[in-house]
């Protein structure tokens, strides 16, 4: 092949990739760009620990959490190894009702009633002003 036609060749495709590689240097910069602003955060947190009736936390309780004059649960968690639970809910001002339930089994003190399991619930309600976070503690008992 003639050498003319090779350094044609090459002009032609470069002139083709500049514009591919200023695109795709304009897109990096401009994700660089949105990286840099500082994420907003827009709910509120409700974060909490389950308590038994020993004062010590619940691991497996069940909790149902939903804003108050709703029957149905909007959102239903599971209490960690150390009884806590969070959930993000929208920016207040709201109120929403926390009600947590649990099976223990209480322990063996002789009587042949001691193997069968007490089911254990609580209800709290919590206020969420703006975007903020609210700690709660519930008590789980019969």
């Amino acid at each position: 092949m003639k050498t003319w036609m090779r350094r044609k060749r090459r002009t032609v495709t470069t002139k083709r990739a500049i514009p591919v590689v200023l695109a795709c240097l304009l897109c990096s910069h401009l994700l660089l760009a949105a990286k840099d602003q500082p994420l907003q955060k827009h709910y509120g947190l409700i974060f909490g620990t389950a308590y038994g009736p020993d004062d010590r936390p619940v691991y497996g309780a069940t909790i149902q959490i939903h804003p108050a004059g709703k029957k149905h649960p909007s959102w239903e968690l599971v209490s960690d190894h150390r009884g806590e639970f969070a959930q993000r809910v929208p920016p207040g001002p709201a109120d929403y009702v926390v009600s947590g339930a649990a099976e223990i089994a209480p322990a063996p003190n002789g009587s042949p009633q001691a193997h069968k399991k007490k089911r254990i619930k609580s209800e709290a309600t919590v206020h969420i002003e703006k975007e903020e976070r609210q700690d709660i503690s519930l008590h789980l008992s019969e």
